[in-house]
């Protein structure tokens, strides 16, 4: 046994510090070895032939992936966790897991862009209908479920406009119709939000964001309930498909550090999220943890915490102008990097592109402008945007 499992209800960073790798199991050393491999000798031809050994070939697992995983699972509260090259593989390999031709899924409509284009792209041509719903829908998402329903894929806060989700209700609707839910929340992290103890079964994470937290690495992660982790590892094992041990060790290393930085992550931005409430050339805040979103009470009643993005939308009134201010906000910043990622040590800013939108439309007061809200001071960022929205006013 662990020397920490003798300590009930650990902390959060006390698990962070010590979850997915026991020292002892290699000589004392604080961290896990990085393990590169692919092929793995058996001890004799019985044991090759049955495959009856921890370890059999590098794509199936590793010690250092292993340790990773064992540190998701912690944190998740799951059965079992895949590792993943990237966010998007995180999607796509559980939508492959779980649906076959013919089969109908429903995905919220404010989801990560490159899901809707797997969904359109890809799936169609396997015979998988998608279709997209109101991320306010509820319980009533039940009007779109169709006997071929396969699976309900949510993601909250939505991407880029950050609407809330009644993620219960939506899983006691699809459950009771037979149908899986899976759930993007690179957003909140498990730290602030743990789908599977809200009925979710499959639990998608871009790693690439807050756990590995430094910009530097492409990492997927999908953890799922014991009813549906057959199927996730059995795909994975088919297509494939695995995080690299480097990265791996990176993540997990990053993971030790995550729960301090998301508090200032959070810190951060609600108080440039405040400052930025009602400011000339502010049309809206879009922060699920303000009073004044939309969605706040389901945030308030589910999560536990907010991370450091959010959007702003510009007060422009002219249609046409809409890019013309965004460019000019953008070109101003000088803190601020434009990139499309985020959950990194350094702010960024994108202007979203929300044309992909069927029924969460996007806002028509102005352009949609990300922020993602770094490990800076935060008083330096907001002179940083307080620039920029005079620039965008002057242009």
């Amino acid at each position: 046994m662990n020397k920490h499992d003798k300590i009930p209800n650990k902390g959060i960073n006390t698990r962070l510090a010590h979850s997915g790798h026991d020292p002892q199991s290699y000589h004392g050393f604080v961290n896990p070895p990085v393990v590169h491999a692919s092929t793995v000798l058996f001890a004799d031809a019985a044991t090759m032939e049955s495959r009856k050994s921890k370890y059999t070939y590098g794509t199936h697992g590793t010690p250092t992936t292993d340790a990773l995983a064992a540190a998701i699972d912690e944190l998740e509260g799951s059965a079992g966790t895949i590792i993943l090259p990237s966010g998007l593989a995180a999607v796509s390999v559980p939508f492959l897991a779980v649906l076959s031709a013919g089969d109908h899924v429903l995905v919220v409509d404010s989801v990560y862009g490159p899901t809707r284009r797997f969904c359109d792209d890809m799936l169609c041509r396997y015979g998988i209908e998608a279709t997209y719903y109101n991320p306010m829908i509820g319980a009533e998402i039940e009007q779109l479920i169709r006997p071929n329903t396969k699976l309900v894929h949510t993601e909250a806060p939505g991407s880029n406009t950050f609407e809330m989700q009644d993620i219960p209700a939506i899983t006691e609707v699809g459950h009771g119709h037979g149908a899986l839910v899976s759930m993007d929340n690179t957003w909140a992290t498990p730290l602030y939000f743990k789908p599977l103890d809200h009925g979710v079964d499959l639990s998608i994470h871009a790693a690439t964001k807050y756990p590995a937290g430094h910009s530097d690495i492409l990492l997927g992660t999908v953890s799922a309930n014991e009813a549906t982790w057959p199927a996730l590892h059995a795909a994975n094992s088919m297509l494939g498909m695995c995080g690299s041990p480097d990265d791996s060790y990176m993540t997990l290393r990053g993971l030790r550090t995550m729960g301090v930085r998301l508090e200032r992550h959070q810190q951060s931005a609600l108080q440039i999220a405040r400052a930025l409430e009602g400011r000339p050339g502010v049309a809206k805040v879009l922060h699920p943890a303000l009073e004044s979103f939309p969605g706040h009470d389901l945030w308030k009643r589910d999560f536990c915490g907010s991370s450091g993005i959010f959007s702003i939308v510009l007060d422009v009134a002219d249609a046409e102008r809409h890019g013309a201010k965004a460019h000019a906000f953008l070109d101003a910043l000088t803190i601020f990097g434009l990139g499309y990622s985020w959950g990194g040590y350094e702010s960024l800013c994108v202007h979203a592109n929300l044309s992909d939108r069927t029924v969460a439309l996007p806002p028509k007061e102005g352009p949609v402008i990300r922020l993602q809200i770094g490990l800076e001071d935060s008083e330096d960022l907001l002179v940083d945007i307080e620039n920029a929205l005079a620039a965008a006013n002057a242009a």
